[in-house]
């Protein structure tokens, strides 16, 4: 088979080599970190206009090597082929392996900054999401639509109120780092932040999965062209939705 993906910088390392390793065929496509910047709506917008520019005749499926990102992919629509993405709300929990491991972790320890090879090397200056609640990754106007505006500010105050209470930095180490260049960079950061400092395993399974093919439906949703994604706010975090008409990507 020969796959498209589309996939965030932060993860170059860890896409490259489980591309190197798949059975198929996939052609990668790189976007900048910057993506994030732009809050939700033009980040979707832009994404979009990257999946649509992929030649139906040529793939089987396009990949999206990102998670749901703040919602930075609700609403994007799949088009003639099948769009794939995992269920994760960032990519810390694709680099821990599951989504279920990363809110584990968590919940053990509150506070926690997260660093890996591509955070250091390219996104530094990326905004760690929210761990935990119903309406994990959600913005403060998906909660003020959903909620109403006081009890939208309210709930968004309380997600992001653990973003203030920093005290310690975890460095995802996934195996691929050429050197101890990264973890020495990680606890330097940890250092000057008065943070206490610690090192996990990552795992590379969702990454492996997504471009060799194999999408259970627990990790990775697929929808099917003429459908799009939306942000299911509960456990499978993302689920297909038809289109919208004339609606604003």
């Amino acid at each position: 088979m020969r796959f498209k993906l589309i996939s965030c910088e932060v993860l170059f390392r860890e896409m490259c080599e489980s591309i190197a390793r798949s059975p198929h065929q996939v052609d990668v496509e790189f976007l900048s970190k910057g993506l994030h910047d732009l809050g939700g709506k033009a980040m979707r917008r832009a994404l979009q206009e990257k999946i649509d520019a992929v030649p139906a005749d040529s793939y089987d499926a396009v990949l999206m090597g990102y998670a749901l990102c703040g919602n930075g992919l609700h609403g994007i629509e799949a088009r003639a082929l099948p769009l794939v993405i995992p269920r994760a709300h960032d990519c810390i929990a694709l680099l821990m392996g599951s989504r279920e491991r990363y809110a584990e972790f968590f919940e053990a320890n509150p506070g926690t900054y997260f660093r890996s090879t591509g955070w250091l090397e390219r996104g530094k200056s990326l905004h760690q999401l929210p761990v935990g609640g119903s309406a994990n990754g959600a913005s403060l106007d998906d909660l003020i639509e959903r909620y109403g505006e006081e009890n939208g500010r309210y709930l968004f105050e309380e997600f992001n109120r653990y973003q203030q209470q920093y005290r310690h930095l975890t460095y995802i180490e996934s195996g691929l780092e050429p050197d101890a260049r990264f973890e020495e960079d990680a606890r330097r950061e940890a250092s000057t932040r008065g943070w206490e400092f610690s090192k996990i395993p990552g795992n590379s399974r969702l990454f492996h999965q997504l471009v060799n093919g194999e999408w259970p439906e627990k990790d990775f949703l697929v929808v099917p062209p003429g459908a799009r994604l939306a942000a299911s706010y509960d456990d499978n975090v993302i689920r297909v939705d038809p289109p919208v008409e004339g609606r604003d990507a």
